[in-house]
């Protein structure tokens, strides 16, 4: 069995790119039929914190495992981050475990990855403005990945926390040389902007600030904090409502989250796919609720795998 560290797991090379077009042929699979991926089940040790157990396969490039992830919010004080945990890959064949790596960092690019897939079909192409709120690891790396695919010339950033929100803005102009401005209030983090990211913790009984009227008409807004950050009434605004997978947001509903959330008219692989409708004017204000799925885990765990084989990059373990 191949064990990866984090450090194996970020020098295996893999740029957000190889996961962007991994994600988006993922979901023409899912789409299609190809895939197999149940509702994720949890525990919940402490409020607001949940540990996932989320499997996922793809026949088409032989992924099949599962993630053990864990979301703990009041980590921040304590020096250690909102999301840890393991991923698990098993030979299809056989069922024997072939890989273990630290899901730290996959977590982090296939998430942002996710809403760039879903950004393709869902905003306007000639979308030049962002709004991120929360500006950890996933404001980062959404924003990372909308770069792969839109001509992004002007951010405004908003945390909480505004030491988070300067030293997002330092390394985001550094590293990927776009404007961000930070701003005072999560209103302008959303008003007038092509495209919006909210990445904050996530909460079962959420106090939602993003007000309807504050979306533009014709700009994308991709929540991947579930509802933590907008009221029912901004979601039902949207012309269109979709999500990366319309079974497990049932599911999250059936457990009390998205209490005011409107059903969404398709996910992402329908999307994909075309069997439901893109964007279909300039005008349509579009919302997709990304919940992060196993199978994103998979196809990205894989290209990490296989580069790591190629490269020789971690250490053989035995069962």
């Amino acid at each position: 069995m191949l064990y990866l560290t984090r450090s194996d797991v970020e020098s295996a090379g893999i740029t957000m790119s190889e996961i962007v077009a991994a994600l988006d042929h993922m979901f023409h699979e899912k789409g299609k039929g190809n895939a197999e991926m149940p509702p994720k089940p949890g525990i919940h040790p402490k409020e607001d914190a949940f540990i996932h157990a989320m499997p996922g396969y793809l026949p088409g490039i032989g992924a099949a495992g599962v993630k053990w992830v864990s979301g703990y919010p009041d980590n921040r004080s304590k020096g250690l981050p909102y999301i840890s945990g393991l991923i698990i890959l098993n030979d299809p064949d056989t069922g024997i475990p072939m890989a273990v790596m630290d899901a730290t960092w996959v977590t982090a690019m296939r998430t942002g990855a996710a809403t760039a897939v879903a950004a393709k079909y869902l905003a306007r192409p000639e979308s030049r403005t962002a709004g991120i709120i929360a500006c950890g690891v996933q404001g980062r790396t959404n924003l990372e990945a909308l770069a792969c695919l839109f001509d992004i010339t002007h951010v405004r950033a908003f945390d909480t926390n505004h030491e988070s929100a300067f030293r997002f803005a330092h390394e985001v102009q550094q590293a990927f040389h776009i404007e961000v401005q930070v701003v005072d209030t999560p209103r302008q983090a959303v008003h007038d902007l092509d495209l919006v990211v909210t990445s904050g913790p996530i909460f079962k009984h959420p106090n939602p600030i993003i007000e309807p009227g504050w979306l533009a008409p014709g700009a994308f807004a991709c929540p991947i904090d579930f509802d933590s950050y907008w009221l029912g009434d901004a979601l039902r605004e949207a012309d269109k409502l979709a999500t990366d997978d319309r079974g497990q947001l049932e599911y999250y509903r059936s457990v009390g989250y998205f209490q005011t959330t409107p059903i969404p008219y398709a996910d992402l692989g329908e999307i994909a796919t075309g069997t439901r409708a893109r964007r279909e004017s300039e005008a349509e204000r579009i919302i997709c609720i990304n919940l992060g799925l196993a199978l994103e885990d998979m196809a990205t765990a894989r290209l990490v795998y296989d580069r790591a084989l190629e490269r020789g990059i971690g250490m053989e373990l035995p069962l």
